[in-house]
């Protein structure tokens, strides 16, 4: 009995779950012990230690001798300050921009064009003319954090309100629904997935800002401390800033998308 030519194996589904929690957290942790082994190694590489701070190093020169003065803390409370305070305004900014664009095709076509033309601009480009309208205070610093985030939410959050299933907008015309109903009970839940998904870019943004923010002229904040440790060559300062920045960075992120997960449920 000859078998069948041009038979093939059915393939089999890709699996895209995210497995077990234990599984994932025990994947995490592996990942950044492994991740914090290879640091160690390279630091200690006779050319590219001279560059990169071990973690070692970061532990017992740079955070003993910053958090023992009280600095550490400091920095970092100034910096999450401005982050969250930048962020804040931009996402309260960014929603009703967003949803008029998308349901005022005037508005759009009036601000689109100043909102495309301002995302291509680095913010750092931005700071001497900041820095000649508020000066050095704290306004220049969450200015530069705003623009930067609120222009990453206000196109996230507009392209949601354009992707949403016109099936649903239709079947509430057929019910009779008033443009105020639609609006509320269609468009904004439809919506607030990508509501979220915007703080998430928002926030990230905010962070990789915050150095060219606190360019504008500060005492405190990490980016002030990062920048001075480079004048001095000292990279243990440099790499704990870098870490600070990134571990304030995850929190705030894991903070956001398990809000997300609780707030989407009924998805």
């Amino acid at each position: 009995m000859t078998a069948r030519t041009g038979y093939k194996k059915p393939r089999k589904l890709k699996d895209f779950g995210e497995g077990s929690k234990k599984v994932r957290i025990l994947m995490m942790i592996g990942s950044l012990a492994g991740g914090i082994l290879m640091w160690y190694l390279l630091s200690k590489h006779p050319v590219i230690g001279i560059i990169l701070a071990g973690p070692d190093d970061v532990i017992k020169k740079g955070m003993t001798e910053e958090w023992a003065a009280g600095r550490l803390q400091k920095n970092i409370m100034v910096s999450l300050w401005r982050v969250l305070g930048g962020w804040t305004l931009a996402f309260l900014a960014a929603i009703p921009v967003a949803f008029l664009s998308g349901w005022y095709a005037k508005f759009k076509n009036i601000v689109d064009p100043w909102l495309q033309f301002l995302r291509t601009i680095p913010p750092i480009a931005l700071i001497p003319l900041v820095i000649l309208f508020m000066g050095i205070g704290e306004e220049a610093k969450l200015t530069v954090i705003f623009i930067s985030s609120f222009l990453v939410m206000v196109v996230t959050i507009y392209q949601g309100i354009r992707n949403i299933d016109l099936t649903l907008v239709k079947a509430a015309y057929t019910f009779g629904a008033s443009d105020f109903d639609i609006f509320s009970r269609v468009i904004v839940p439809a919506s607030f997935p990508f509501i979220l998904v915007a703080a998430r870019l928002g926030i990230s943004t905010a962070l990789t800002t915050l150095i060219a923010a606190e360019m504008t002229g500060t005492i405190y904040g990490l980016g002030n401390m990062i920048q001075e440790a480079q004048l001095y060559f000292r990279m243990d300062k440099v790499m704990l800033g870098i870490v600070c920045i990134g571990i304030i960075g995850f929190a705030l992120d894991r903070t956001i998308l398990f809000l997300e997960k609780k707030l989407t449920r009924w998805q």
